[in-house]
Order: structure tokens, then C-alpha cells, then sequence
């Protein structure tokens, strides 16, 4: 009764009714004066705090015709006759006013979000730069490219691609101009070609940009600008790119000059001319030129980010690992200089290539797809961050996606070939190879998806043919279809062959200088010399293929072999070396040689669990064959048979298995006969016989295979009972 006679609820249902339309007013208004957020939280939490205050002074004090008094002063038939009712009237008015405010604007239809615009694709041709001054070659094309790019539904093929392209359709023609850009367009479906020209104005200088279809040249749309001198150059880039965006259907940022986060930015011209040329140069090899040139952009303006970004990636390129992440960590500080998708592109680079944090580098490519979804470079990038990342299927099912936006394209198409393979979809990875080789015969690559799928089906004489047509390609087409023909006979068991294959391979790489090639082949070479009767010299060839390279491909199959020679010391060395590293996917081989070492010394209770820790780190197909193999042999065919039996569901994996396009369908070879030691094991005989004489049908020649001899004594046993 008292807070009733006090008028505490009263006063609280005014405020309360105040408060609100205060609130629900700010919510309207703040956003269009662009307050920061923190304004709108803070008269939330000021609403909240006010409400106990205000029954509080409620409490104490009364309003009457004299002003605020306290209430031991007021009369109590003041209080309950002269404003009781005149209150009751402001507080439901209040009230009225707050609720009917709240229904007018939740009642509001939302306004509808703008229809997401068709993906566009266009090329940037060579600016006509009728100034003759040096430092604007290929630097309006680049700040240009930058500015398009922000609106979210464009991407700009890229004009170092099309200028390779050009010289391709052109017998070595080099730049690109308008012609040789329409030229590109037509052939890989682009859209629009943008053609641009600088011109002298006394002082200052007149930009023009026109949007052209690059079927016929007809005009879609001009843009111009101006700048006074040299300092407003990219500004005046900005307006030309805002112009465009507006003409292709971008109103995100209304018909006006391109937010300041959506341009290129740098101190100095010259800054952006050397950055402009140390791109260009990295991007054909010559990363010593390329660092001169970062490094001069950088000391003209130490807040060019991207030059940073470039510096770096070119010092990891360069195996100057130490370097590249000094530098990395200085391009991080720089991000503020960069556009967005400048920024993201540039910590997924980083986390892909430097850190190889693939999960990570997925993380910020799938945010960049999201906001960019037209963006090639980006669909690409994910779809490799997947295969990276041994998720063969993400990495099909994004290269279908960028076929189905850019159809025209010969090197997406390739990839979703390969990507196919590895996830074991051969149908789908055998009729892109082969669309990819419609256009373009020469391109080695496709053959084998080609040849793989071949094998898969059980065609060897296919894919030889195949092997056969890669090697008439190129000189490095030879070389890789040396390999996939020796990997055809060591898979058939025709190790003679694969033999004089490899030696003459390796003769031929030599003289055409191919020195990646040389030691994945001198450690085939070791393996097949083990087969020999008798055998060769292993140990030879094992520290040869050591000293061209330390790498997966060869440290894993080296150990594997010093394993089999009873050097287990040299084969732990490996291990060791493996498991120091930072990333999962060498330490999984590590933990998959330490393993197998455990096998070997009786150990199969070990062998387990340090396999089962390879697969945990990375989940190698490799590591579920041998943990197949150690279960078997550790008295467990059940557990075995099932590795078997997912070893083949993900077969595609086997085409190369460390990941390089190098074909390792040799290691497939015994998969059968494993497996028919699980079937044995369980007394499933059937299957047991028809394993052991699928394997012997790829060996119909007598060979030195101690697993050959040992599938047709299980043959003969098994038959005879």
C-alpha cells in the first residue's frame, strides 16, 4: 500500500514507457548518423541502471505544484487526490505512445536484401599509356584489378595466365593488348574485356575506361576520371572502377566514389611500380629479381602490406623458410593497408603455404568463397586446401563448382580431373581428362587420370597406351609417363621392364636437366632391385635418391626398403626426422615408420598403436593398409579385412599417393593378396581363392616375389582340400 500511495509504480511505468521510446528511437536514427555500436549498447545498459534509481528517488521525493518535495513533507490526501488520477493519465499515455511505436516499426517489412548478382567475369588489357612515363606500366591495370574485385560478385582473370594464353594463340606474341585480350576472352569465356587509356593533360592526367564485349567489340559501358598530378592517381583508378561496378549492377556503395578499403593504396607511385614489378617477375620464377623490387616498394612505403605478403612468399619459394616468416609476421602488421579480400587472401596464403595449417587456410578461404563467390582465384585455392588436406571429395565437388561457372576453363577442368581420381570417382576423372585433352592435346597431365582409371578397371594395356600417348607430349610429358609406365610393371610384376624403364629414364631426365624427377625414380629403382635374383644394389640407389631429395615421397619408401635390409637404425634416423617436423602430415609418416618398426622387431601390440597415432594425425591410405597388414599378422583378421576393404573404398588415394601427380599405383599391387590372407584367416575360402588368383593374374610371368610364390602354395592348399 505504500508504494502504491508513494506512486513508486507509477513513476516506474513512466520511465519504463520513456525509456523504450528512447531506445526504439536511437535504434532508427544512430545507424544513419553511423554511431558506433558501443553508443547503442550503452543507453541500453543506462535504460536498465535507471529503472531501480528512478523507484528508489520515486520512494523518497513527490512531485507537486511547487516542484520536486520529499514526501514526509506532502500530504496524503495530497498525494492520493490532486495527482493520482492526473498520473494514472500521463503513465497510460506513456505507455500507449511506447507501445504503439514498438508495433509501427516490428510491423515495418523488412527491407528485402538486393538480388545477389551473376557471377562476372572480365580481362583487363594493357592500359594505352600515352605518357610515355615507365612508372604507370602495368600499375593502372593492377590498382584497376583491385578495385573491381572488391565488389563481391566479380572476379579479373588473371593477365599474367592471359598473357601466356596469348602467346600460345600468337606464336610468342607478347603483352596484351585489346585484340589479344578479346582473343582470351572468346576462348576461355570471359565476359568483358576492359580496355583503358592515360593521357597527358598539361599537369594533370585524363583516365578512360571502356567495358567491351569480346565477341564482337562492341561498347557496354565507359567510365572516366581525372587526376591533377601523379598523387591522385589512384583515386582517379578508384572512380573508373566504381564506374564500372555501377554499370555491371553493383549499387553496394550507392553512385559514388569507391570507399577508401576498396582501392588500391600506396605512399608513392614508384612504391606501387615496384611492387607492380615484383609480382610479375615472381610470377615467372625469378624470385632474386622479385625480391629486389619488394624490397624497394617496401623501403619507399613501409605500409605497402602487399609487398610484404609478396617478399615473403617469394623467400619461401626460394626454401629461405627462416626469412619468409620474418616477413610474414611483418605482412601481418601491414594488413590495415589492404582491402578485404586483400587481407583474408593474403592469411590464407599464408596459413596454406608458410603455416600449411589447412584447416585454417579452409576456414578463410570458405569466409572469402562466401563473400566472393565469383572470385576463381578463390574457388581454386579451397579446392586445393582440400586436396591438401587429403579431402578428395570437397576438392571434386568444389571443381565442379568452378566448371560450372567458368566451363571454358582448361586448367580448372584438369584439376577437377586429378581431384577426381583421388577420390577414386575414375568416371567423372577419366571424361574431364579427356574434355581437357579435346582442347588441349599437349597437356600431359590429363593423360593420367586417364591411365589411372584404366588401372582401376583392370585395363592395364589401356593405360599403357596412355603412358605411351603422355610421353609424345613434352619432354616432361616423357619423363612422368616413364614413371607411370615403370609403375605399370612393378603393379604387373614385369620388374625387368620396370628396371630398364627407370634406368633409361633417369638417363634421359639427366640430360634434359628434369632433376625433381630423379629421385623419385632412383627410389622406385631401389624397390624393383629387391625383386631381382639377385637382388641389386639397394643400398646404392637408396642413398642416391637421399641425396636428391628428403622429402615424403622418398624418406617414406627409403625407410620401408632400409626396414626390409635389416637397418632399422638408419630407418628410426628417418622417423625421428619426420617427427620433428610441425606439420601433421609429415609427422603421420613418422609415427607410421615407427610402426612398422615395431612390427618388425615382434612388437605388434606397439606397431598398433603407434599406427593408429599416424592415422590420427593424418589419415593416410598408406596407414590403414599397413595397419591392416599388423592386425593380420598379430593374429586379428577381422580387424585386418576391414582396413582391407576400406583401403579399397578410397583407392583413388593410391594414384599418387604423396600427393605430387607422380603415379605410385604400385603400392595397389599386393592389396589382394592381403586381403585373401584376412578372407583365409576367418575360413572364407571362396573368397580367399579368388583374391590369391587376382593377384597372380597381374604376375602371369615367374617372378622372385616371395608373395607370388606364397599366393599360389595358398592356391594349391586351398584347392586340394
Amino acid at each position: 500500500m505504500e508504494l502504491r500511495r508513494r506512486h513508486v509504480f507509477r513513476a516506474t511505468g513512466l520511465y519504463v514507457g520513456v525509456a523504450w521510446i528512447v531506445l526504439q528511437g536511437a535504434d532508427v536514427l544512430l545507424p544513419a548518423f553511423e554511431a558506433p555500436a558501443w553508443v547503442f549498447r550503452a543507453l541500453v545498459i543506462a535504460a536498465f541502471a535507471g529503472a531501480p534509481l528512478t523507484a528508489v528517488l520515486a520512494w523518497i521525493y513527490e512531485y507537486t505544484e511547487h516542484g520536486f518535495k520529499r514526501q514526509e513533507k506532502v500530504e496524503a490526501a495530497y498525494l492520493s487526490r490532486r495527482q493520482g488520477r492526473q498520473m494514472d493519465f500521463i503513465v497510460i499515455g506513456v505507455l500507449v505512445v511506447a507501445l504503439s511505436f514498438s508495433v509501427y516499426l516490428n510491423l515495418q517489412e523488412e527491407p528485402t536484401s538486393p538480388a545477389a548478382l551473376a557471377p562476372v567475369s572480365i580481362l583487363i588489357a594493357d592500359f594505352d599509356n600515352e605518357t610515355g612515363d615507365p612508372v604507370f606500366d602495368a600499375l593502372l591495370e593492377m590498382a584497376l584489378t583491385v578495385g573491381i574485385e572488391s565488389a563481391p560478385f566479380v572476379t579479373a582473370y588473371d593477365r599474367h595466365s592471359a598473357a601466356s594464353l596469348t602467346a600460345k594463340l600468337d606464336d610468342g606474341a607478347e603483352g596484351l593488348d585489346i585484340e589479344a585480350a578479346r582473343l582470351v576472352s572468346v576462348k576461355e569465356g570471359i565476359k568483358y574485356v576492359l580496355a583503358g587509356t592515360l593521357r597527358p593533360n598539361g599537369s594533370a592526367y585524363a583516365l578512360s575506361v571502356v567495358m567491351l564485349d569480346p565477341a564482337d567489340g562492341e561498347a557496354v559501358a565507359e567510365a572516366s576520371a581525372s587526376a591533377k598530378d601523379k598523387s591522385e592517381i589512384f583515386a582517379a583508378v578508384g572512380s573508373l572502377a566504381a564506374q564500372i561496378r555501377v554499370a555491371l549492377g553493383d549499387i553496394s556503395f550507392g553512385s559514388g566514389e569507391l570507399p577508401l578499403s576498396e582501392t588500391f593504396t600506396a605512399t608513392s607511385l614508384e612504391a606501387a611500380s615496384d611492387y607492380s614489378k615484383a609480382r610479375a617477375l615472381a610470377r615467372r620464377q625469378s624470385f632474386d629479381e622479385a625480391l629486389e623490387y619488394y624490397q624497394r616498394a617496401i623501403d619507399a612505403d613501409p605500409n605497402l602490406g602487399r609487398a610484404f605478403a609478396g617478399h615473403a612468399l617469394a623467400l619461401f619459394r626460394m626454401g629461405r623458410t627462416e626469412e619468409a616468416e620474418a616477413m610474414w609476421q611483418k605482412a601481418e602488421f601491414s594488413l590495415d593497408a589492404m582491402t578485404e579480400r586483400e587481407k583474408l587472401h593474403t592469411l590464407a596464403l599464408y596459413y596454406a603455404v608458410a603455416a600449411r595449417n589447412y584447416e585454417r587456410a579452409q576456414d578463410i578461404y570458405e569466409r572469402l568463397a562466401e563473400l566472393y563467390p565469383a572470385d576463381a582465384g578463390t574457388q581454386n585455392n579451397l579446392a586445393i586446401a582440400y586436396f591438401l588436406d587429403s579431402d578428395y571429395e570437397r576438392a571434386k565437388k568444389r571443381g565442379l563448382r568452378l566448371v560450372e561457372i567458368y566451363p571454358k576453363n582448361i586448367f580448372f577442368r584438369s584439376n577437377l580431373s586429378l581431384y577426381a581420381m583421388y577420390a577414386g570417382d575414375f568416371e567423372t576423372a577419366g571424361a574431364e581428362a579427356q574434355k581437357v585433352l579435346e582442347k588441349e592435346p599437349d597437356r600431359y597431365t590429363a593423360y593420367l587420370p586417364l591411365a589411372i582409371a584404366a588401372l582401376a578397371t583392370g585395363d592395364v594395356e589401356s593405360a599403357v597406351r596412355r603412358y605411351r600417348k603422355m610421353a609424345e607430349t613434352n619432354v616432361s610429358g616423357d619423363s612422368v609417363a616413364t614413371m607411370g609406365l615403370a609403375d605399370t610393371a612393378i603393379y604387373t610384376g614385369k620388374f625387368e621392364e620396370a628396371t630398364t624403364l627407370l634406368i633409361d629414364g633417369l638417363g634421359r631426365d639427366r640430360d634434359a636437366g628434369i632433376t625433381r624427377h630423379l629421385a623419385p625414380k632412383t627410389i622406385a629403382l631401389a624397390s624393383v632391385l629387391t625383386m631381382a635374383a639377385p637382388p641389386g644394389p639397394v643400398q646404392e640407389a637408396i642413398e642416391e635418391a637421399l641425396e636428391h631429395s628428403r622429402g615424403i615421397r622418398i624418406v617414406y619408401p627409403a625407410a620401408r626398403l632400409l626396414i626390409e635390409l635389416g637397418q632399422a637404425k638408419d630407418a628410426a634416423e628417418i622417423a625421428e626426422e619426420l617427427g620433428e617436423k610441425l606439420q601433421p602430415y609429415p609427422r603421420a609418416y613418422g609415427k607410421l615408420i615407427e610402426g612398422m618398426l615395431a612390427m618388425a622387431a615382434g612388437d605388434s601390440a606397439r606397431a598398433i598403436e603407434l599406427v593408429e597415432q599416424s592415422i590420427d594425425l593424418t589419415d593416410l591410405w598408406l596407414g590403414r593398409f599397413h595397419l591392416g597388414i599388423i592386425y593380420l599378422e598379430a593374429g586379428y583378421p577381422a580387424e585386418a579385412l576391414s582396413q582391407f576393404e576400406l583401403c579399397e573404398g578410397r583407392i583413388g588415394e593410391a594414384s599418387s599417393l604423396f600427393l605430387d601427380d607422380m603415379p605410385t599405383w604400385r603400392y595397389t599391387a599386393t592389396l589382394t593378396y592381403w586381403k585373401a590372407r584376412a578372407h583365409e584367416a576367418i575360413d572364407m575360402r571362396t573368397p580367399a581363392i579368388k583374391g590369391y588368383q587376382t593377384f597372380l593374374a597381374l604376375r602371369p610371368e615367374p617372378t622372385y616375389d616371395p608373395l607370388a610364390v606364397d599366393a599360389r602354395r595358398r592356391v594349391t592348399a586351398l584347392t586340394a582340400e
